[in-house]
């Protein structure tokens, strides 16, 4: 059975405000498929199924009270275990954090319980969200439930995989340079990094925080605008919140693309391999199809996105991540002083990529560097704004590729960093620009692997961007949402 097999999310809530099922059913649905196929595939490093059941139940009770629990009623979602969760261990995969309890939620986790949604538990990701395959997660590697001998791609794999395989139809994941939309795309889901500061950052652990973005994998864009709508809006303890209403997203779809200008990025199509760009061009003509006027688009200054986000975001991680260091929180390995204490901490604690990422954030802010590299970065970062927006004075929507391959195998990067940075290529301008984009499933390359499209937006443009998303959705090609890997000839 594929994820499109059951119900939505939408349709899971309906069902559950209405009495026509239980809150408890579904939780019970969800736990019996993770019980099932999370031996091989890995996607959480904490399941709660006790607490999941204990919050159905009060759930069904509000229903029979005749009480509205919310949009997302009894909806199984799962969580990326770099959001804080009051008394649920929240690791970030790392031995650092190793069953840190934290005394508070993230503010995306209230509004989802707000909202009825139930968390059946914590989802891998590679350690602090640097990296794009979920391999250097502390814990081991999550597998791509579409073929198990591949990535699920990263940061943010686990929930990736776990809306593929079906266990959940909802689940949140952070994007720092594409830790949402990248993964989406190797595992066939609907993944959205929504304008930065519309989502709360609030009880996120930080990687770099001027790039960090809270938002929703799904197996429809419907589902993931319902839960944009759940999590957006202002929220005064973040101080990047945008002071703005989140806009009804779902109501929109239904507009389509009559009328839109929609540019495809050309110079993405440069090194992707030949049959995502035809599923690029594919895509496009079902825009111009329905009522869209499509052209290409040149805007070179978005290939020197990669080689400025990774100058920005170590250095933003140099400085998040000095506060692990064996005295407040998390692991903490004895030494004769402080200062062997700090650095015996964090040899053991931290993994090699999470340290390779410190050490190059460390020198490129070091006193007779800082102007030569990080700030100069920044001025890339802001052509890169710049460029976006004589784009989008052009067009309303931009499409191209998310990634310029399918999910590669495990190992295949491993010893190469420089390789395995390239996979997030395409999804980083948008990083640093600070704008919305939405990876859509919509056809399969080699391997039979899944291809996502990448619809970009400006600044809160999330309601025209899901639009175009869902035409594009409505003319995928047969076949692109399974079977997943679970089925019978699956690699093990």
């Amino acid at each position: 059975m594929t994820p499109l097999d059951r119900p939505s999310a939408a349709e899971v809530a309906a069902a559950v405000r209405s009495g026509e099922r239980s809150a408890r059913s579904f939780i019970e649905e969800s736990l019996t498929q993770i019980g099932r196929d999370e031996a091989t595939l890995h996607c959480f490093n904490e399941i709660t199924a006790e607490q999941a059941l204990a919050r159905a139940e009060e759930i069904d009770a509000a229903v029979a009270k005749g009480e509205d629990p919310g949009p997302l009623a009894g909806v199984p979602i799962a969580l990326k275990d770099n959001l804080c969760t009051r008394g649920i261990a929240t690791t970030c995969s790392s031995k650092i954090l190793e069953g840190w309890l934290p005394p508070y939620d993230a503010t995306v986790v209230q509004r989802l319980h707000q909202a009825g949604a139930i968390s059946v538990g914590k989802t891998n990701l590679d350690e602090f969200a640097m990296g794009s395959s979920t391999e250097n997660s502390a814990f081991g590697p999550s597998r791509n439930p579409w073929d198990t001998g591949r990535v699920p791609g990263g940061s943010s794999g686990g929930s990736a995989a776990a809306v593929a395989a079906g266990y959940v139809p909802l689940s949140l994941g952070s994007d720092t340079g594409g830790s949402i939309r990248q993964p989406a795309a190797f595992c066939g889901t609907v993944g959205l990094k929504p304008t930065y500061g519309l989502v709360s950052r609030f009880g996120l652990i930080a990687f770099a925080s001027s790039l960090d973005q809270i938002g929703p994998f799904a197996n429809t864009v419907a589902d993931a605008a319902l839960m944009l709508e759940s999590i957006a809006g202002h929220d005064p303890r973040d101080s990047t919140s945008l002071p703005t209403q989140p806009s009804a997203y779902l109501a929109a779809l239904g507009e389509g693309v009559e009328g839109l200008r929609v540019g495809v990025i050309s110079d993405f199509l440069t090194d992707a391999d030949a049959t995502i760009e035809v599923a690029v061009r594919g895509a496009a003509e079902a825009l111009c199809a329905g009522g869209a006027t499509v052209e290409e688009v040149a805007i070179p200054e978005l290939m020197n996105a990669l080689a400025a986000y990774y100058l920005i975001a170590p250095a933003e991680a140099s400085s998040n991540l000095s506060r692990y260091d064996g005295v407040r929180y998390g692991l903490r390995v004895d030494a004769p002083d402080v200062a062997k204490m700090n650095a015996a901490t964090r040899q053991a604690g931290f993994g090699p990529e999470v340290k390779r990422r410190i050490m190059l954030g460390t020198y490129v802010l070091s006193a007779g560097y800082y102007d030569a590299y990080y700030a100069q970065a920044q001025r890339v970062r802001t052509l890169v704004a710049e460029a976006f927006n004589r784009a989008y004075a052009q067009f309303d929507v931009l499409i191209g590729p998310t990634t310029p391959t399918v999910a590669f195998p495990f190992g295949a990067k491993v010893d190469d960093p420089l390789a395995m940075y390239l996979s997030d290529l395409y999804t980083i301008p948008s990083n640093l620009a600070g704008h919305p984009a939405v990876s859509v499933p919509f056809a399969l390359g080699e391997g039979a692997m899944p291809i996502g499209v990448q619809l970009l937006g400006p600044a809160l443009g999330e309601s025209v961007m899901l639009r175009a998303a869902q035409v594009v959705e409505a003319a995928q090609a047969t076949g692109v949402r399974g079977p997943v890997a679970m089925s019978e000839g699956s690699a093990r």
